[in-house]
């Protein structure tokens, strides 16, 4: 994987350049959280942005959309073309939701839409440093050596830059001329000594040995009554989470001789109505079966089928849940750990 240097300087006047490329995206401060805008004024970019609120997935699988209009027994798909984007300031641990969801959406049922909207965009890495809310490294997924097109490392006064597709050199021959090719020993100690640094700073530690069989032999515990009953079913865990996938799909019919459309959107298995279904029966009424399934599918499910939770250690549900539900506690409390309540 090669690498070049950028001084800080010149960034912005990097990204400035890819508007001839595509729509450039990053995040941006609104009030007190981040989010991923397209950028037209580049000194709104935060550059120490820690989470986005809303993570990458929402430009594959973007909310709500219509996926085709249908009239007369014949549909049209209402997604043909998508325009070219570079998302910017991507951290490492969102880019392991992204490998996840490619094998969701690529391998055994390809998503025509998720397929779309990813061949149009483009990924640029930016390293970050943990809050007390971060646990990717315990994940193995504070680094990242796949999944992104260009690669910036924070190396205080320059960013090491990494090329990690044909499509990222592309990008960066853009402006060449802003970059330094020469990679030296005192870069590349640099390099070592901040990741070590960086590594240290992590507060919090999420251990999931044997997690699906503990999981498994525990789903009488009191535990999860406990946790049904402080839970909201409010469904911002799923809705900020960079991996989760549930969705809904509605029809719209037009009794004048107007296409139907079909629509899709984000839903939550948190939520009571996700498993209602006709005759008024719901497979998971009960909050405590809810947050149990949750619990299951990430750290259980996933594992055992994939070989890796679908969790990324980014540390949004522990930011956003209003009930301070706490997927930490909830571990070291099935494994027989002491926990420590503040």
């Amino acid at each position: 994987m090669k690498a070049y240097k950028l001084k800080k300087e010149y960034l912005k006047e990097y990204l400035k350049s890819l508007e001839s490329f595509g729509e450039v995206w990053g995040p941006v401060k609104k009030g007190e959280i981040d989010v991923y805008e397209k950028i037209t004024d580049f000194s709104q970019l935060n550059l120490n942005a820690l989470r986005p609120i809303l993570p990458l997935k929402k430009f594959l699988i973007p909310p709500r959309f219509t996926t085709f209009f249908y009239k007369n027994g014949k549909y049209e798909n209402a997604l043909k073309e998508v325009k070219r984007r570079i998302i910017f300031g991507v951290h490492p641990c969102e880019i392991h939701a992204l490998l996840i969801l490619d094998r969701l959406y690529k391998e055994r049922f390809p998503d025509y839409y998720y397929l779309t909207n990813r061949k149009s965009t483009l990924i640029i890495a930016l390293s970050c440093v943990p809050d007390d809310k971060c646990f990717a490294r315990s994940l193995n997924t504070h680094f990242v050596e796949e999944g992104f097109d260009l690669g910036f490392t924070d190396l205080e006064d320059y960013y090491l830059v990494w090329v990690g597709s044909s499509e990222g050199d592309d990008l960066l021959r853009l402006r060449l001329d802003l970059f330094e090719e020469k990679i030296t020993s005192k870069d590349l100690n640099h390099y070592i000594e901040w990741r070590k640094w960086r590594d240290n700073q992590y507060q919090l530690n999420l251990d999931l040995t044997a997690m699906p069989d503990i999981i498994e032999l525990s789903y009488d515990l009191e535990i999860w009554n406990e946790i049904g009953e402080k839970c909201l079913s409010c469904g911002t865990c799923s809705m900020v989470c960079p991996t989760c996938t549930c969705f809904n799909i509605v029809d719209y019919l037009n009794i004048a001789d107007e296409p139907g459309r079909r629509e899709r959107f984000w839903d939550s298995c948190m939520l009571k109505t996700f498993a209602l279904v006709a005759g008024g029966f719901n497979f998971r009424e009960k909050r405590t079966d809810r947050v149990k399934l949750w619990y299951t599918h990430k750290l259980k499910a996933f594992i055992t089928e994939f070989g890796k939770p679908a969790c990324v250690g980014c540390g949004r549900c522990l930011a956003n849940c209003p009930v301070n539900i706490n997927v930490l506690e909830i571990v070291k409390i099935l494994k027989g750990e002491e926990v420590i309540k503040k």
